[in-house]
């Protein structure tokens, strides 16, 4: 009975069987709370200097354009050296980028060009290293403990979320911008150091004297021609490009609840504690071997409680809505990135993983900017509801023409986390792209 009740809380058996996985968690981990504490430095800067959202808006260009493009190349790269080289790289830039960001406070700069460069470069560092940090779990960690591995990165992120922009208030109030910089430039030296204990992390197929190989073509027509990949990232690319609903969140507050402040950072908090909940629950869903059906299951209750989240005219209802969201995409990720790992060849996975992470990035992008055009010419509640309904819509299409997806089961726990795919990497080589 006891072991019952533990399944069905967050798995922590990652932590405790590699040490080279708790490092990378670890120094993960303080990486992004520290990124949530720069981030609200930047924009609390941005709107100092300039005064305009149009300023702030440019934020979202400095950050957006480097994770599409730097993202992608990421990919090829780490499909062709030694993936902890990569990672040390660029973690090193992201560091140097923190560092710049603090001594540019320092120096009271009043040039918001020389601000957004240092945030394109520390995003651009991150977008390079995306890609081969997505590939760590898979095989660093058992088979069966993948799912959970992922749970706890995503646990951690969420919590980040939830804690940085408090920290960084209360930061900024008392020390002001530099030392919320310096908080960031600390946070990555730590995430260096557990980069640094990281054992070798080569592709497969590449030269052991070196780690470099010649990297083969086709990471875009494995996602393709996989009905598992595809459908999995079409699954999380309906959901966030019909349903995102961040965009919405002030109109929202202003015609229903007055246009508190406080109400809105509800919003954004609600989203947040419903993951971390999932994220605390995850060992439910972890342990499944129905992956697939586990993804486009929660990528349906969130359309839904989406649409909810439209209709709820008193505030706790709706933030209940917005929790239930956040959850279910908490479970539609872990699953997704787990599935997304183990059915690629690894050596396609960074380049995979690249496309998976522009996904991620353009996805909820692109459909904050489809919802305030609806709701600008219609109106947020009926925004919300035709989004979420359509995205339930388009994710059960999704699952009614990719039957591989609902019958995915994820590797037995004595698989080896390399073995999905071989055969299909050397049919593979000779793709183009």
């Amino acid at each position: 009975m006891r072991g019952r009740v533990r399944a069905r809380f967050l798995d922590t058996r990652p932590l405790r069987s590699s040490q080279s996985f708790r490092d990378l968690w670890i120094g993960t981990s303080v990486s992004q709370l520290g990124g949530q504490i720069a981030n609200v430095a930047v924009l609390a800067q941005v709107w100092d200097l300039t005064g305009s959202p149009a300023g702030t808006g440019a934020i979202g260009l400095a950050t957006g354009l480097p994770m599409v493009l730097f993202g992608l190349l990421g990919g090829t790269l780490a499909d062709t050296v030694d993936r902890r080289a990569v990672v040390r790289a660029t973690t090193a830039g992201q560091l140097l980028a923190a560092a710049g960001l603090c001594v540019q406070a320092l120096a009271d700069n009043r040039n918001v060009l020389l601000l957004l460069a240092l945030v394109a470069m520390g995003t651009s560092c991150s977008a390079l290293g995306a890609p081969a940090r997505r590939t760590f779990p898979v095989r660093l960690l058992p088979g069966d403990q993948v799912a959970a591995g992922l749970a706890l990165t995503n646990v951690s992120f969420q919590a980040a979320m939830l804690a940085g922009p408090a920290m960084a208030g209360l930061i900024i109030a008392r020390w002001n911008f530099p030392a919320a910089y310096a908080t960031q430039a600390m946070a990555m030296a730590v995430s260096m150091l557990a980069v640094i204990r990281l054992p070798a992390v080569r592709p497969e197929g590449a030269d052991a004297a070196g780690g470099r190989r010649r990297p083969q073509r086709g990471g875009w027509r494995i996602v393709l021609r996989r009905p598992t990949l595809w459908g999995s990232m079409a699954t999380d690319l309906s959901a966030t490009l019909l349903a995102m609903p961040i965009a919405l969140f002030p109109l929202v507050n202003e015609v229903r609840f007055g246009g508190s402040p406080q109400t809105l950072g509800l919003f954004l908090s609600a989203v947040a504690v419903g993951g971390i909940a999932a994220g605390l629950l995850s060992g439910t869903v972890t342990r499944r071997r129905r992956g697939g059906l586990v993804q486009l299951s929660a990528a349906g209750v969130w359309g839904l409680a989406l649409a909810c989240f439209g209709l709820a005219g008193a505030l706790w209802p709706a933030l209940g809505c917005l929790a239930v969201a956040g959850a279910a995409d908490t479970v539609s990720v872990v699953t997704r990135s787990a599935l997304v790992q183990w059915e690629t060849p690894d050596a396609y996975r960074g380049r995979v993983s690249s496309v998976e992470h522009v996904i991620g990035v353009a996805g909820p992008e692109l459909g904050n900017f489809r919802g305030g055009l609806l709701a600008s010419a219609t109106s947020a509640p009926f925004a919300l509801v035709f989004g979420g309904l359509s995205a339930v819509l388009a994710v059960a299409a999704v699952s009614a023409t990719n039957a591989p997806l609902r019958a995915y089961r994820t590797p037995p726990a004595a698989a080896q986390p390399t073995a999905p795919g071989v055969a299909d990497a050397a049919a593979a080589a000779g793709e183009g792209c």
